[in-house]
C-alpha cells in the first residue's frame, strides 16, 4: 500500500512538473508586449504602444528607427507566415512540408518570379528612401529571427532559420500578384469547349463583356486537352498554404454625398480565409511622417493605409495580363521553335527543389520568347504540344518597391496618381479619398493589345507573330475617375467603361455587387459613417430575385409536392438577403447548383465543370443563360434521339433541390435556414492535421452573406449541399475625415499568428456579427488602452 502512495505520488509530482513546465513553455511563446528590449542599429529610443487588440502604434523620432522596430514586431506575431509566403515563389515548400507540396514548388520555381526578383534588384538605387527603409524593416525581422522566440510552427514541422532579404520582398509581391490572375484558370478551359463543340457553345458565356452592364464610369484549332492547365493551376491556389486574391468592393464618398461635408473611405479586399489572416494592422508616428496601415506579412510598406491627410485602399482591376501560346517545334528537333522570323532554340536552364526526407528534384526549365513552357511544370500536359505562358509582371519592369513606397508617402493627389504608374502588375483598382474633398480611382497595369480579331480569352497561335502582343498603352489610357461629377468612386471588380471605344478584356465578376453599390450610393446625399458601416456589411443582392423568377416561370408547375409549394412561396417572398436566419438562400443555391450541373456537365465533364464553377464565367453565367430558350447547352449531349428543353432541365434541377435538402435538414422547411449550410471557418496550415485542428483554426462559424453580395462571404458548390466558405472581405474599412481619430476596422480573427496570443482570435466574432473597432490615432486614447514596450538602441 504504502508503494503504490509512493508510486502516486511520484506521478502527481511529475503531472505538476510537466504541467508548470508547459505552461513555462507556453509563457515564453507569447508575443512580448510590455517591459523593455533592445535592438542593434537603433538610432534613438523607440517605444510602441500596443492597444487592446495588440495594434502596434510605434512612436520614433525617425522613419528607419521605426521600420526596424516594425519589422521586429511584425516578426513576433507573424514569423510563420512570413516564411510561407517567401517560400512559396521560389519553389521552397517542400523543403518544410516533403514532396506534398512538390508539385506547387515545381510551378512557381519555374514561372519566372524568382528570375524578374533578382533583376529588379539590381536595378535599384540603393540610396533611395525605399530601400533605405526596407534594409530597416528587414534588420528587424533578422533580429527577432536571432534573439526572439522560435514560433511552434518551426518546431513542430522542423524550419531551420534563415535570414529574409530583399529578395524575399520581391518574392512576396510576384506571388501575390500572379495570384490575382484568373487567366490561368479560364483561358484554356474556353479554348476546350470551342475547339470540342464550335464557337456556338461560347454565346451563352459572356466572354465579350455583353453580362457586364453595371461598368465602371471612367472621366476620360486541333482539339485537345488544354484544360490540363485550367485544372493544376486552380488546384495549385487551391491547396496553398496562403490564399491567393480573389475580389473586393470599395467605395469613396465626396464632400457633396455625406452629411459632414468630408471625404469618406471605405474598402474591404476579397482574399481567401486562412489563420493568421492576410493583414497586419500597424500604426507608425515620426515628427514627420504619419500612417496607419495594413501590411502583408515580409513586406515594408502597406497596400491599405491612411492618415489624418489622405486614405486608400485596392480592389482587383481583373484584367487580362496573362496570354498562352501554342508554340510549334521543329520537327525533329525539341530543342527548337518556330517564330515569325524562323526557328528560335528554347532557352534553358536547370533548378533544383529540395524536399524534407528524400532526394533533391532537378529540373530542366524551357521558356520560349512568349515565357516559360507551361508542360514542364504542370503534370499530365502533353509534352508534344508545347504552351508557354506570357506574364506582364515578369515581362515588364518590377517598379512594385517604389510604387508602394510611393503610395504610403505621398503628399499629395498628383504624388499619389505618380505612384500608381508604376505598377506594371498585377491589375489593381487604387482607390484615394482626401481631407482636401478629392476622390479618385486609377487602375494599375501595363494594359495592351492584340491584332483585331484576337481573342486573348483563348490559347493563341506562338508561331505566325499574328496573336503577338502589338501595342502597350499609354497610363493615360487606363481607366480612371478624379472628382466625376457624381460625386463618388466605386469598384466591385466590375468591367470598367471603354476608353477611346475600346473595352479592355477581362475577367470581370457578376455586376450583383456593382448594382447593389451603384443604387444604394447614387440617390443619398446625407452618408455617415455608420450607415457607410451597414452598407459594408450588406447581404443582399439586387440579382438573385429576377433568376428565381426566371426559374420559377420556366418550372412545370403539374406535379408539385406540398413541400415543394412551400419552398416556391418562400422564394417568391425572398428580398434576396443572406442573413443566417434567411431559408430561401439554403433552397435557392441547391436548385441553382442542380440547373448549372444538369445543363453544363454532360458536355464538359465533372472536372471540368467543377473548374468552370470556380471561374468569373462561372459565377457571370447564372443569371444571363436561364434567359435563353434556345440556349445549346439545354440539350444533353448524353441522351441519343432526345432534345431536353429548358422547363425539363428546370423542372429536374428543382425536383431533385428539395428532395435532398429534405434527406439533408429534415422535411420541415423552416429548419433549412443558411446558417446551418453556409459556416466558416479560418484554417490554419497545421489545422489540417486533426489533433492540432482546435489549436490552430478559428470557428466554424454560422455565416451571413454569400457569393456576390456586398458581404462576399464565397463558396464553392458541392454534392452535399455544405457551403464552407473559402474567403471574403479580408478586412473592413471605414475612414471618416470628419472624425479621422475614429475611423473603424475590423480582421476576420485577429491581429497575431501566435495561437497563445489574446490578440489570435479576439475579433472573429465581432466580424462575424459586422462590428468594428478604432483605428486609433489619438495618442492620449492610445496609451490609456495600450501596453508599452521600449526598444532601447543596444550598446
Amino acid at each position: 500500500m504504502r508503494k503504490i502512495k509512493k508510486i502516486l505520488l511520484v506521478l502527481v509530482v511529475l503531472i505538476v512538473i510537466l504541467g508548470i513546465g508547459l505552461c513555462g513553455y507556453i509563457f515564453h511563446l507569447k508575443p512580448k508586449y510590455d517591459g523593455e528590449s533592445e535592438l542593434k542599429n537603433l538610432q534613438k529610443e523607440t517605444t510602441v504602444y500596443f492597444d487592446d487588440f495588440g495594434v502596434p502604434h510605434i512612436y520614433a523620432e525617425s522613419e528607419k528607427d521605426a521600420m526596424t522596430t516594425l519589422g521586429y514586431v511584425h516578426a513576433q506575431e507573424r514569423l510563420w507566415q512570413m516564411e510561407l509566403l517567401r517560400r512559396i515563389a521560389p519553389g521552397r515548400l517542400s523543403e518544410i512540408f516533403g514532396s506534398v507540396a512538390l508539385k506547387n514548388d515545381k510551378f512557381f520555381s519555374g514561372i519566372g518570379i524568382e528570375e524578374a526578383s533578382v533583376k529588379a534588384i539590381s536595378k535599384l538605387d540603393k540610396n533611395s528612401q525605399s530601400y533605405q527603409l526596407t534594409m530597416a524593416y528587414l534588420d528587424g525581422i533578422n533580429q527577432y529571427l536571432e534573439e526572439g522566440t522560435t514560433p511552434l510552427e518551426f518546431t513542430l514541422v522542423g524550419v531551420k532559420k534563415e535570414k529574409f532579404t530583399l529578395k524575399d520582398v520581391y518574392n512576396i509581391f510576384g506571388y501575390m500578384s500572379f495570384s490575382f490572375a484568373m487567366a490561368q484558370k479560364t483561358d484554356p478551359l474556353l479554348t476546350d469547349i470551342r475547339n470540342r463543340y464550335g464557337a456556338e457553345y461560347l454565346k451563352d458565356l459572356g466572354i465579350e463583356g455583353e453580362f457586364n452592364t453595371t461598368q465602371l464610369k471612367s472621366s476620360k484549332e486541333n482539339i485537345e486537352e488544354y484544360t490540363t492547365i485550367s485544372k493544376s493551376v486552380a488546384a495549385l491556389l487551391d491547396k496553398s498554404p496562403i490564399p491567393p486574391f480573389v475580389g473586393s468592393n470599395s467605395w469613396v464618398v465626396g464632400p457633396n454625398k455625406t452629411k459632414t461635408g468630408k471625404v469618406i473611405f471605405a474598402n474591404d479586399p476579397h482574399i481567401g480565409f486562412s489563420q493568421p489572416g492576410t493583414w497586419y494592422e500597424a500604426h507608425i508616428v515620426t515628427p514627420d511622417h504619419e500612417l496607419y496601415g495594413c501590411y502583408l506579412a515580409g513586406t515594408p510598406f502597406p497596400l491599405l493605409a491612411h492618415n489624418r491627410d489622405y486614405a486608400y485602399g485596392l480592389t482587383m482591376f481583373e484584367n487580362d495580363d496573362i496570354d498562352f501560346y501554342q508554340e510549334t517545334n521543329k520537327k525533329g528537333d525539341s530543342n527548337q521553335y518556330q517564330t515569325p522570323t524562323g526557328f528560335s532554340t528554347y532557352e534553358t536552364r536547370k533548378k533544383t527543389i529540395k524536399v524534407k526526407d528524400t532526394s533533391d528534384v532537378v529540373l530542366t526549365l524551357k521558356s520560349s520568347r512568349h515565357g516559360p513552357i507551361m508542360n514542364d511544370l504542370l503534370e499530365r500536359l502533353d509534352r508534344k504540344n508545347p504552351i508557354s505562358m506570357s506574364w506582364i509582371y515578369t515581362q515588364q519592369p518590377i517598379q512594385i518597391l517604389d510604387a508602394v513606397y510611393g503610395l504610403s508617402h505621398a503628399k499629395s493627389k498628383d504624388d499619389f496618381r505618380n505612384a500608381v504608374k508604376l505598377v506594371a502588375a498585377p491589375g489593381l483598382n487604387v482607390m484615394y479619398g482626401d481631407a482636401k474633398g478629392n476622390v479618385a480611382w486609377w487602375a494599375t497595369g501595363k494594359l495592351y493589345k492584340h491584332n483585331k480579331g484576337v481573342s486573348s480569352f483563348f490559347i493563341l497561335d506562338g508561331a505566325s507573330g499574328k496573336d503577338d502582343i502589338t501595342e502597350y498603352l499609354d497610363f493615360s489610357k487606363n481607366p480612371s475617375a478624379e472628382n466625376p461629377k457624381w460625386g463618388y468612386v466605386y469598384s466591385a471588380n466590375n468591367q470598367p467603361e471603354a476608353i477611346d471605344g475600346y473595352l479592355y478584356p477581362g475577367y470581370y465578376l457578376p455586376e450583383d455587387r456593382a448594382k447593389r453599390i451603384s443604387a444604394l450610393l447614387e440617390p443619398k446625399s446625407d452618408w455617415d459613417k455608420e450607415e457607410i458601416s451597414k452598407m459594408i456589411y450588406d447581404n443582399t443582392s439586387p440579382v438573385v430575385t429576377g433568376t428565381v423568377e426566371s426559374l420559377i416561370a420556366n418550372l412545370d408547375n403539374n406535379s408539385l409536392t406540398a413541400e415543394e409549394k412551400q419552398a416556391i412561396q418562400v422564394l417568391k417572398s425572398w428580398k434576396g438577403t443572406h442573413n443566417t436566419e434567411d431559408l430561401a438562400p439554403t433552397i435557392y443555391n441547391k436548385w441553382v447548383y442542380l440547373y448549372l450541373k444538369n445543363t453544363f456537365e454532360d458536355e464538359m465533364g465533372e472536372d471540368n465543370f467543377n473548374l468552370f464553377l470556380g471561374t468569373h464565367l462561372g459565377k457571370q453565367i447564372i443569371a444571363r443563360q436561364i434567359t435563353n430558350e434556345n440556349s445549346v447547352w439545354w440539350d444533353n449531349v448524353k441522351t441519343k434521339n432526345v432534345k431536353e428543353t429548358r422547363t425539363e432541365i428546370v423542372s429536374k434541377s428543382f425536383h431533385k433541390a428539395i428532395t435532398e435538402l429534405q434527406k439533408q435538414l429534415g422535411n420541415s422547411i423552416t429548419d433549412w435556414n443558411w446558417g446551418k449550410v453556409h459556416t466558416v471557418e479560418h484554417e490554419h496550415p497545421l489545422g489540417k492535421v486533426a489533433a492540432l485542428r482546435k489549436l490552430f483554426d478559428v470557428g466554424p462559424f454560422a455565416a451571413p452573406g454569400s457569393n456576390e453580395v456586398i458581404n462576399n462571404q464565397f463558396f464553392g458548390y458541392n454534392d452535399d449541399g455544405k457551403y464552407y466558405v473559402k474567403g471574403g472581405p479580408s478586412t473592413r474599412r471605414i475612414v471618416d475625415f470628419s472624425d479621422i481619430e475614429n475611423s473603424w476596422s475590423i480582421l476576420p480573427t485577429g491581429q497575431s499568428g501566435n495561437q497563445f496570443s489574446k490578440h489570435y482570435n479576439d475579433q472573429a466574432e465581432m466580424y462575424n456579427a459586422g462590428k468594428f473597432r478604432k483605428m486609433k490615432l489619438n495618442k492620449e486614447e492610445i496609451i490609456k488602452t495600450s501596453t508599452k514596450l521600449v526598444f532601447k538602441p543596444k550598446g
